[in-house]
Parts: structure tokens; C-alpha cells; sequence
């Protein structure tokens, strides 16, 4: 029989995986999507939205849909989706392989402030600046929505949640994004700190490098921890490789 795999996606890495896996022959694939993008990139294979009812929900489309392995691809803070993965694995038995792009680090001449969470990015911004640039995604603003004292530009894809901070402007905007373009971008703004989660990838970061050069504090939210006993791979071809294992006859 044809294996089955499920790709949990909403990534790049999550498209070139399903493209790797179709371009297979005899490969079923089904990648599932969140829905909280409008206009998600074209995926190859079989697609579904929306979410599956937790961890019991999923353990049984699971065994519904016969999958013989699970691939969370996911974004490094979609925590509870990665949580509800590796239970609804473990209840079914099925191989779960995690493919996390490798996080930021930061180099010479950055002045980066780590912190655990969005809450804990709020706290500390009065004390570095009074124009953010926030790119923490449209999710999770109300962490910041009383600092009024504060201007904020958040940028994101999709229309930001409320509630957001009484001074913000939106953008509108999906990267890549270039260096020059995100230089240009805090001085037209005077942006004084800016606030990021650590989503690693080259997509987003030009803004890091833009922020070294002009000397810049960067608020960076580190990711969650995996779920006990969960390890991740960093590339397409490791997933590809823990895959061909487990659905080795």
C-alpha cells in the first residue's frame, strides 16, 4: 500500500517538503494549513484547513485517513499545534518528524535582548526606545496594547488582531525583504528598538541586519521549547531522510 504522510504546514520548508514527497512515485500526501493565511502559497499534494480538534481530534483523522507518518513542519512558535502533533503520534504509534529552520544568532555588533516571551518584549521596551518596529506576526499584540505611551509600525501579512497599542500604523507587507529595503524602512519610521520573534529563515532577516548597521536594540522573543523527548531536524533533506526510515518496509 501506498504510504501516507501528513505535513503539518504553513512554512516554506512545509511546501518544498510536500513538493519532495508527491514528486515520489506512489506517495499519498496531505498537507494541512491552519487557515490564518487568506492567501497561503501554492502546496503540492492533497490540501485541508482548518484544525482538527486537538490532540485526540488528530490522533483520529489519524487513523481515518490511514497516515503512516506525521511531519510538523509548522512555524517554531506554533507550540500547541507541535504539542498536539507528538501526543496524537504517540497515541497512534506513528513516526513524527519535526523540521525547525535553525534560529538566529546573533554576530558582532548586535545589540540583541533576549527574552521568553512577547509579555516579557513589552516590559523591557520602555526602557530602550519610544518608535518600535514590531514583526511579531498579527497574533499576540494585546501584550503590547498599553503601552500608550509608545508609537508602534507592526508589520504583518494579514491585518493585525486587536487589541493593538492606541499609536500604531499597520503594514501590510510579506518578505522577502532586502537589507537596503529595511534600512530605508526604520529611518523613514525613526524606529529606535525593534521587536522580533526568533523565526530564522532569510526571509525576515535583513531586518536584523539593518538594525546592526545602524546600531539599533533588537527585543528578540526566544522559541519554545519542543515538547519532552521531540528533537528537530533543520533541513528538507533530514526530514526526507528520517522519513525513508520510517516508512522503510
Amino acid at each position: 500500500m501506498s504510504p501516507h504522510v501528513l505535513v503539518l504546514g504553513g512554512t516554506t520548508e512545509a511546501r518544498e517538503l510536500a513538493a519532495a514527497l508527491t514528486a515520489r512515485p506512489g506517495t499519498r500526501v496531505t498537507t494541512s494549513l491552519a487557515g490564518r493565511v487568506t492567501r497561503p502559497g501554492a502546496v503540492a499534494g492533497e490540501v485541508r484547513v482548518g484544525g482538527f480538534g486537538g490532540a485526540e481530534g488528530l490522533a483520529g483523522w489519524l487513523r481515518e485517513q490511514r497516515v503512516d507518518a506525521v511531519a510538523d513542519a509548522t512555524h517554531p512558535f506554533a507550540e500547541r499545534i507541535t504539542a498536539n502533533a507528538a501526543t496524537a503520534a504517540a497515541a497512534t504509534g506513528l513516526p513524527l518528524v519535526v523540521l525547525r529552520r535553525p534560529g538566529w544568532r546573533p554576530g558582532p555588533g548586535d545589540r540583541w535582548h533576549p527574552v521568553p516571551s512577547l509579555e516579557a518584549a513589552a516590559d523591557l521596551l520602555p526602557r530602550l526606545g519610544q518608535r518600535v518596529l514590531l514583526t511579531t506576526g498579527r497574533l499576540g499584540l494585546a501584550a503590547f496594547a498599553h503601552l500608550d505611551s509608545l508609537h508602534f509600525v507592526v508589520r504583518s501579512v494579514e491585518p493585525p488582531e486587536p487589541p493593538v497599542p492606541p499609536h500604531t500604523r499597520v503594514l501590510l507587507a510579506r518578505g522577502p525583504f532586502t537589507t537596503a529595503d529595511e534600512t530605508a524602512l526604520l529611518r523613514d519610521h525613526r524606529i529606535d528598538v525593534l521587536v522580533t520573534k526568533d523565526s530564522g529563515g532569510a526571509a525576515t532577516s535583513a531586518k536584523l541586519a539593518a538594525a546592526r548597521d545602524l546600531a539599533l536594540p533588537v527585543v528578540v522573543v526566544r522559541r519554545p521549547p519542543l515538547p519532552d523527548g521531540v528533537a528537530a531536524v533543520p533541513d528538507v533533506p533530514a526530514a526526507l531522510r528520517l522519513l525513508d526510515a520510517a516508512l522503510r518496509p
